[in-house]
């Protein structure tokens, strides 16, 4: 179980210094991804095209992130605060105009061997396109 919770947290920190090459480490090549309101891409190398994406439209810190771990740690949770800026238009959504976010996020894991086998992120979509919203009102 600590393990596990170990293997999460230094996956959060490695997203929150921009290390993607130390996250893409701590995932199984067969990673299993379940995108928030969207489909689920398997394998490491999806996962690190779908960092690059997120990457050219977001810039994110995730803050107050507490980590849970069953008693084999072969599966987690965290929940966490995602602070971020829109820095440009990602497609299908509205205009990037340096929006600023602040919204409650989590995720679940599978772990297995020291590797995370499956992510499933989850943020209230809805929230999100309100607050970068209020900007084209203002």
């Amino acid at each position: 179980m600590n393990e596990t919770i170990d293997l999460i947290r230094r996956y959060y920190d490695a997203f929150n210094r921009g290390d993607w090459a130390s996250m893409l480490a701590l995932l199984d090549e067969h990673v299993v991804h379940d995108i928030n309101q969207g489909g689920r891409e398997p394998g490491r190398d999806r996962f690190a095209a779908f960092l690059q994406r997120m990457n050219m439209s977001y810039s994110e810190q995730l803050k107050n992130i507490v980590v849970m771990a069953n008693e084999t740690g072969t599966r987690a949770a965290a929940e966490y605060v995602v602070h971020g800026v829109y820095k440009a238009t990602d497609e299908g959504l509205p205009l990037a105009q340096g929006q600023s976010y602040v919204l409650p996020g989590g995720a679940f894991f599978e772990v297995s061997r020291g590797r995370i086998t499956r992510i499933s992120n989850y943020y209230n979509l809805e929230d999100w396109l309100a607050q970068v919203r209020r900007v084209e009102v203002d």
